[in-house]
This record gives structure tokens, sequence and C-alpha cells, in this order.
């Protein structure tokens, strides 16, 4: 059984999300039988590579808060994610266009290390002071889950690779009607939407398995 998540590493949710799915993955008694596939989602592709912003700035803009209350709102999310056991630091976020990070991530999953690379770019993203949006950073979180540096490199410089495939994910969330990540899907059976409770996912597993 295949499971699939739509995500974009720029989104708290994702983060969250996917540590509340494996944590129901590991609750599932077919878990041995489920492979998970990544897909990608971009939340903010129209902005300009190398062009970051502190989160607080995005998040005060988007919602029409002032910048105390956008803070207010990042330590939030920090007590969700805390509360799951991930790591979040609110003061030094920022935020970018992640389309190369999503290239990166495809040329993980064909050297079978996507899940892998995908929690060490959220650990950087969400815990560390680095920002992953900068390209050395990239290539450094790359090599850190087992890809090849000349490989990385080349699809870091190259920003026609893998951008087929970033496309294609995105051309198939938007055929399923996906409008925000995360986004699951079960078997091509059933969505779920949201970083939703560990039990939720557990069910969700159960029930597409059932209905195999």
């Amino acid at each position: 059984m295949r499971v699939e998540i739509w995500s974009d590493i720029a989104c708290p949710w994702c983060y969250i999300g996917k540590a509340r799915f494996e944590r129901g993955l590991a609750e599932f008694a077919g878990r041995d039988e489920v492979e998970v596939v990544h897909r990608s989602f971009e939340l903010d592709p129209d902005r300009p590579k190398g062009e970051t912003v502190p989160v607080v700035e995005i998040l005060s803009e988007k919602y029409g808060r002032t910048e105390d209350e956008a803070r207010g709102m990042e330590e939030q999310i920090a007590a969700t994610a805390r509360a799951d056991g991930l790591p979040y630091d609110t003061a030094h976020r920022d935020h970018g266009n992640s389309f190369d990070i999503h290239r990166v991530l495809h040329l993980a999953k064909a050297r079978g290390r996507q899940s892998a690379l995908l929690d060490l770019v959220y650990r950087v993203n969400f815990a560390d002071e680095r920002s992953v949006y900068d390209d050395e950073v990239l290539i450094g979180v790359a090599v850190e889950a087992g890809l090849d540096e000349t490989e990385v490199r080349a699809v870091v410089a190259d920003r026609s690779a893998y951008a087929d495939e970033v496309r294609a994910d995105e051309r198939d969330a938007a055929e399923l009607g996906a409008r925000g990540v995360p986004f699951f899907v079960f078997d091509q059976r059933y969505g779920v939407s949201g970083a939703q409770p560990v039990e939720l996912f557990t069910q969700a597993l159960e029930r597409a398995w059932s209905a195999r």
C-alpha cells in the first residue's frame, strides 16, 4: 500500500504532520507493507530565488497582524511542535523559495534517501540558526543525508534538473483539489488534510488497508 504526502518545507504543519503520521504508521499492524512517498507542493512559488525574509514578517503581511501578534502565532505553533517532541526555534526562522529544495528532494527519492533528507531539511528550517534556502547549507544537509556532493551540486546548479518531477507533483495536487498542505492520500483511495492526531492516521491506514 502506498501513502503519498504532499508538503512544503516552509510549512510548520507539514513538519508536525510528518511526525504524527510516522507515529500513526508505527501503530499500524501492516506498516512493513506501506510505501511512503513525499511529493512537492510550493507555498510561495513566485518568490524570487535568493530572496529570504523573516517568518514573522511573512505572517504579519499574510494575516494582517502586527509583528508582536505574528510572533505570538509562531510561539503557538512552536508549543504544538514541542508537545509532539519536535524542536522549534522561533527566533531565527526565515522564508524563501523552496523550488530548489524540492528538486534536491527528488534526487534523494531517486537515491532512496528522501525521508532522511526531508527530516534534516525540516530540522534546519525549524530548529537551527542556519537557512536551508542557502545553496551551501542545502548541499551540506543533502550530503549529511547520504547523497553524493558532486551530484547534489550539479542538481542545484541546473534548475531544470528534476523540475519536471516537481511540476508533476504540483499538477497532481491541483487535480486532487489540494489547496494546502500537508495533504495525505492513502492507497489512491482516501485523502486526509492537515496535521491530524496520531490515531486518525492509524485509522486511515486501517481503512485503506481493509478496502483493498
